[in-house]
């Protein structure tokens, strides 16, 4: 008869692993839109529909991992993390998979170009935004260290720097949206009025990455000061 361990019972799995393969697997959809745009600004929107495809595989991972860590997260571990803690923290990574699944699919909807006058521009805004959610998930990848050290010393100010520099590429990427909002509305009376209204949607969706990978930081910093 196998003898349960009530220490290890008590303590539980640590979720930690599964909660940095998430934003591991969620970063890995905000980077396929490079490639995505790089298809769509070649009119190749049979590679485009490949690369969203990807996309979709991506999330569907990821929210595969988020429904396992909410099955299996222990009610009750010893760790100076509470559970309500790090079910927000993944829904804020969840968020950042979603955006980048919605700006490829409302691209490849209507085969929208972005106007050749924006496009330098436009590439700048997403790879500002992708780096966001690079940073974010560096920051995550050092909550093993945060543990190990109780959540005290040196790692500390190493992960508030990290966020810091979260914050700082956020602003970056929403310097972008306003120069790239502000061109667009100069362009909007060559345009169909539908598809401008598509970009917007889309300029705004990108930005959510960014949005949602700064978030991930503000949860960090929580986390942080409790």
């Amino acid at each position: 008869m196998a003898i349960t361990n009530p220490i290890h019972k008590l303590l539980g799995k640590s979720p930690i692993k599964p909660l940095q393969e998430h934003m591991t697997e969620v970063v890995k959809c905000a980077e396929l839109l490079e490639s995505f745009f790089d298809a769509s600004f070649a009119n190749d929107w049979g590679h485009a529909e490949a690369v969203y495809d990807r996309i979709c595989e991506s999330e569907n991972r990821a929210d595969d991992l988020k429904k396992q860590l909410r099955l299996h997260l222990p009610k009750s571990f010893f760790m100076p993390v509470s559970r309500t803690d790090l079910l927000e923290l993944l829904s804020v990574q969840d968020h950042i998979a979603n955006s980048a699944r919605d700006v490829a699919g409302l691209m490849l909807g209507r085969k929208i170009m972005v106007p050749t006058a924006i496009s330098t521009l436009w590439m700048e805004f997403l790879k500002g935004a992708i780096a966001t959610t690079q940073q974010a998930l560096v920051a995550i990848n050092e909550l093993d260290e945060l543990l190990e050290t109780g959540f005290s010393g040196q790692e500390i100010n190493f992960v508030e720097k990290m966020i810091e520099e979260l914050d700082q590429l956020e602003q970056i990427t929403d310097h972008f949206e306003r120069q790239i909002r502000e061109k667009l509305f100069n362009l909007e009376s060559e345009l169909p009025p539908v598809d401008v209204m598509f970009l917007y949607k889309i300029i705004e969706t990108i930005g959510d990455l960014a949005d949602n990978a700064e978030r991930v930081g503000g949860r960090l910093q929580l986390l942080l000061a409790r």
